[in-house]
């Protein structure tokens, strides 16, 4: 993968990975809650990782909504689902939420031409 998306994605694992090795325990206790979460209870990973990518949107977290909108792509998400979850995030968000929804939508069309 290359592009501004992509290298955001590739430099904030980067950094993760330097912070994980600074205090591993918390880095192992995030994990766990994260797999946790995941692995359990009756929604699937793609409509968590939709609750994840909204909320990443309205809070303003750009390397959350990278992760997210990558997790999203491996679950089998669509384009067009990605954009109803976007305008939920938009009409929660405000003005805002727009301009976030628009960075998590380049994110989506670079990774998916990165992929096709």
């Amino acid at each position: 993968m290359t592009g501004p998306y992509a290298e955001k994605i590739t430099d904030m694992r980067r950094e993760l990975r330097t912070l994980n090795a600074l205090v591993p325990e918390a880095a192992k206790g995030f994990g766990a809650l994260s797999k946790g979460v995941k692995d359990n209870g009756p929604l699937g990973v793609k409509e968590k990782e939709f609750v994840a990518l909204g909320m990443s949107v309205i809070l303003r977290c750009e390397p959350c909504i990278n992760f997210h909108v990558e997790a999203l792509m491996k679950a089998g998400a669509t384009r067009d689902e990605l954009g109803d979850v976007l305008a939920m995030a938009i009409q929660m968000g405000g003005g805002p939420g727009l301009m976030y929804a628009g960075h998590a939508l380049a994110c989506w069309d670079e990774l998916a031409a990165k992929t096709a």
